[in-house]
């Protein structure tokens, strides 16, 4: 089973060395979008890497004056994949349009990239580049140290990133390892923990886990008025500072992100679930009322989570998320009356409890539901909660007197 990571590298990179970068990410920007422009052009939209390659190919070399191939190749995955989405999306009858590429960057691999020690060799426009990393102490307790100067890690590829005159190079790293079979339970005779994403809590577990979206909330909008106060004042100094100001706002939400992956991981740990259910993610916005902030956190948290499960035996799915909120986790019934705002309140069983917990079983309940057998025959045991599990009949099974307790315990009627 492979684990990957990734690290980010700052280069050092002088003024000729860095026009050469900019050029290569202006013509890598480009390519993908005229095999986008491509894909778009007929009755259907090819999605096919091969039949973009054999009918692009050769067009982007002779308009580009022979660029890079392997950054060629690289620039068509990348519009397939965007092509890919927007017609998945189309299948399940939701809106989507023809994607443009404007983010400063440029994909990189093997070929087009040389990883050494303290440098790395690019492919540019006009030959390869050298430019000097800038790394921290080889014994100090950083992603590098623990990814990239490991020998258990190979270095597959990178995206290299441009703001504001920085130059960044997120390198993946990859291994492989053993999942530890005997100790992890199986996808077909572990428990499932259920996780509701919103706004007013960023996420919530079955086992009765939230994570406010206070601090989140509060950021956002200081970083909101910090670009307000700036763009009133319209010049090129306050320009660079809004690129900085959304910087520094990416950055800090990703840590908070990262936490708050690394506590909900902790949370599948301690209470031996084999599956992570999430709600599906695509129409997010849509049910919650979540901006297009919280829907960015949304993916980054399933994504951090995604990745790091990988080395414990742990899976990640996503659900069909409808009627979630509104379905009693205790009795099935299912009526928008159910909830008022963050209240959950069954009008047929009275089973009362905070809706996002409530959503959260119900999650935990559908994946179940929807993997009661494996292909051996084995069976879920139940969704986790925090004194017990729930099984796939909604029938309350208490934990030890020694479980964990709070205010989203189950009830006694149970």
């Amino acid at each position: 089973m492979g684990m990957r990571r990734t690290v980010p590298v700052a280069l050092d990179v002088d003024s000729d060395d860095a026009a050469l970068l900019e050029d290569t990410v202006d013509t890598f920007l480009w390519c993908a979008q005229y095999v986008v422009d491509h894909a778009f052009q007929g009755e259907y939209v090819t999605t096919s890497k091969t039949m973009l390659d054999d009918e692009t190919y050769d067009d982007v070399r002779e308009e580009t004056d022979g660029f890079n191939g392997g950054l060629v190749q690289a620039a068509r995955n990348k519009a397939a994949e965007a092509c890919k989405s927007v017609v998945a999306r189309w299948k399940n009858g939701k809106k989507a349009s023809k994607p443009t590429f404007t983010s400063p960057h440029v994909v990189y691999d093997h070929r087009t990239a040389t990883f050494h020690d303290d440098y790395v060799s690019l492919a540019t426009t006009d030959g390869r580049i050298e430019a000097d990393s800038i790394l921290p102490d080889e014994d100090s307790e950083t992603p590098h140290s623990e990814y990239l100067f490991s020998d258990e890690y190979e270095t597959t590829g990178a995206e290299l990133h441009y703001h504001d005159g920085d130059w960044v190079l997120h390198v993946h790293c990859k291994t492989e390892v053993e999942s530890d079979t005997s100790e992890q339970p199986t996808p077909e005779n572990g428990t499932v923990l259920g996780v509701d994403l919103g706004v007013n809590n960023l996420a919530v577990t079955s086992t009765g886990t939230f994570w406010t979206g206070e601090e989140f909330d509060h950021w956002r909008r200081e970083y909101e008025k910090r670009r307000g106060s700036l763009q009133q004042c319209g010049t090129r100094w306050a320009h660079q500072n809004i690129q900085s100001v959304g910087r520094k706002e990416e950055g800090r939400f990703k840590l908070m992100l990262h936490r708050i992956s690394n506590e909900l991981l902790a949370e599948a740990r301690e209470n031996e679930c084999s599956v992570i259910a999430f709600e599906d993610l695509t129409d997010i916005r849509e049910r919650t009322g979540a901006s297009w902030g919280h829907k960015w956190a949304f993916d980054r948290l399933y994504e951090y989570v995604e990745y790091k499960i990988e080395e414990y035996g742990i899976f990640v799915e996503q659900v069909d998320p409808e009627n979630t909120s509104r379905r009693c986790s205790h009795c099935g019934f299912t009526h928008p009356d159910n909830r008022e705002d963050e209240d959950f309140e069954c009008l047929k069983c009275g089973y009362e409890n905070h809706a996002d917990y409530n959503a959260a079983k119900n999650i935990g309940l559908r994946y179940l539901r929807r993997n009661q057998t494996g292909g051996d025959g084995g069976a879920l045991l139940g969704v986790r909660l925090n004194s017990g599990t729930l099984n796939v009949n909604g029938g309350y099974s208490p934990a030890s007197s020694e479980a964990r307790t709070g205010v989203h315990a189950e009830s006694h009627r149970f």
